[in-house]
């Protein structure tokens, strides 16, 4: 017990533990490829919380998320101010706070901690996904994982259990080092040796089989359809939240690349696409209100011949607006339609806006508010099933499996990242559309007004893509995909049932352990 006790170790190097910690998974997102620091950082965020009790796991596991969300989401603060970046960091990082207390009563209650640690990991995202103002599930452990071997796995358990098996690496190499450390002067025999680490070794190698068989279960495309899909990014006259300053500007923009487009199909230098694809916001004025917009989308797609999914705001009135993706028929016009159906709370809406207004006045910069949609984004694009997810959707789980189940052949994400300039923001957006290509089987084509526009294959590796706020655009041969993986079909369960786990775990132990205290002594014979 005294080892035990011993390797507890003091606060100070708990504090650098935890805070080396949430920076070291800080490293594993995009642009970066180096996934396993993801699994680095969350065994020194295990080892600090190991056997501590709840007030300084409280603690440590804020500053984990703390060293972690705030290089994350500096891209926030380009154009808006500090106030904002700190205040969504802060909260995200309050939401570690819970998950870090069950895993450190986990370590002191439950045999096995490791796998309960990883479970109680995959509680705090599913919180933190669903709270507050709808969620914000950015920063989300699977999505480190683009360029690691456990990636296959998506498409075997789902997102959900992909971030359980990191986490599972991550607590596991904690334990390994911690027994390690406990029996050092022991290790010279080798029955130690074996009772040492033969628990922690299987940690490590679990999610490693599971991403192997994952492998096997990844969808192959070669014997799909295929269509060839072209993508458009216009550019914009100026990174910033003035982007759409100019009037038409950036719907003009988009316009000229299809006409582009079109002049080479004319000359035989371009594959004649069967559908084109403009990012979000790429009409920056109403196309139904703006009878100029209209005839500047009507001769686009006239020119190319076939229908383009426009992105559009639509009906900027005092009772809101509608960010709106519009499939815009060469012959007949503006057609189907889709409402983006989580809109982005203090971006696109802001809530409690007299409240937050004491903090910082850029809560008024945000003039016109977005309505939610409420029916998934499946569109009929001249013949093809288009999953449409509007920038953030695609972090979302139950949205992107939406318009999966819903029979979405190819996955498209329309974004506006302009508002962000030259950061991280849309290379961490990128590394999400590839977990998702994964988990669901299908292309994703990552359609922006200024960049990273790109093409994704089934297997998360990107086929081509159009650099920051550079013009052009992309005819890629899309797989149409039809196939479900397990991972579409298990990933909610999955998620349900890993965040029930360690609440459930615990409050069974205690149960049994109060039980046990209350049984009578049996009485000694005479």
């Amino acid at each position: 017990m005294a080892r035990g006790r011993s390797l507890r170790g003091s606060g100070g190097l708990r504090i650098l533990a935890a805070s080396a910690g949430g920076y070291a998974v800080f490293l594993a997102a995009a642009p970066r490829t180096s996934w396993w620091t993801a699994i680095i950082g969350l065994a020194l965020i295990g080892g600090s919380l190991h056997g501590c009790r709840v007030k300084p796991a409280l603690g440590l596991s804020f500053l984990a998320g703390a060293t972690f969300y705030l290089p994350l989401l500096t891209w926030s603060n380009i154009y808006v101010g500090s106030v904002p970046w700190l205040g969504l960091s802060v909260l995200e990082a309050s939401l570690v706070m819970p998950a870090g207390t069950l895993i450190a009563v986990a370590s002191r209650r439950l045999p096995g901690w490791p796998f309960f640690a990883a479970a109680a990991w995959v509680f705090g995202e599913a919180l933190r996904a669903r709270f507050p103002f709808g969620g914000f599930p950015w920063g989300g452990i699977a999505f480190t994982q683009p360029d690691g071997p456990l990636l296959p796995a998506a498409s075997l358990v789902g997102s959900a259990g992909l971030a359980f098996l990191t986490a599972l690496a991550g607590f596991g190499l904690a334990e390994s080092g911690r027994r390690i450390w406990v029996h050092r002067h022991e290790l010279s025999r080798a029955a130690v040796r074996r009772s040492v680490l033969i628990g922690p070794v299987i940690a490590l190698l679990v999610p490693c089989a599971i991403g192997g068989i994952g492998r096997t279960t990844e969808h192959s495309t070669a014997a799909d359809p295929t269509e060839t899909v072209a993508i458009v990014q216009g550019n914009v006259p100026r990174a910033g939240l003035d982007f759409n300053s100019q009037r038409r500007a950036v719907l003009d923009n988009h316009a000229a690349r299809t006409h582009e487009l079109a002049a080479a199909v004319r000359a035989g230098t371009a594959v004649q696409p069967s559908l084109v694809i403009w990012p979000e916001n790429s009409s920056d004025i109403d196309p139904y209100d703006n009878p100029d917009a209209a005839q500047v989308i009507n001769g686009a797609a006239a020119d190319i011949g076939v229908p383009i999914l426009v992105g559009a705001v639509v009906g900027a009135g005092p009772a809101g607006a509608y960010n709106m993706g519009i499939v815009w028929d060469p012959v007949t016009g503006p057609g189907q339609t889709y409402i983006k159906r989580h809109p982005v709370p203090f971006a696109e809406y802001m809530p409690w806006r007299p409240f937050f207004r004491f903090f910082s006045d850029k809560v008024d910069l945000l003039r016109t508010e977005f309505l939610p949609g409420d029916r998934a984004g499946n569109l009929d694009v001249a013949g093809v099933n288009v999953g449409d997810l509007i920038c953030f959707e695609i972090v979302e789980d139950s949205l992107v499996r939406d318009v999966v189940n819903g029979g979405a052949q190819v996955l498209v994400v329309q974004t506006n990242n302009a508002t962000f300039g030259y950061s991280n923001e849309t290379w961490q957006q990128q590394a999400m559309s590839r977990v998702r290509a994964v988990e669901h089987g299908r292309q994703v084509l990552v359609v922006a007004t200024s960049g990273v526009s790109a093409v994704i294959r089934a297997d998360g590796s990107v086929e081509s893509r159009i650099g920051l706020f550079t013009p052009g655009y992309l005819t890629p041969t899309v797989s149409l995909a039809t196939a479900t993986t397990p991972g579409t079909v298990l990933g909610g369960p999955v998620e349900w049932i890993l965040t029930a786990l360690t609440p459930l775990a615990l409050l069974g132990a205690l149960l049994w352990r109060r039980r046990r205290t209350l049984e009578p002594m049996e009485e000694p014979s005479l």
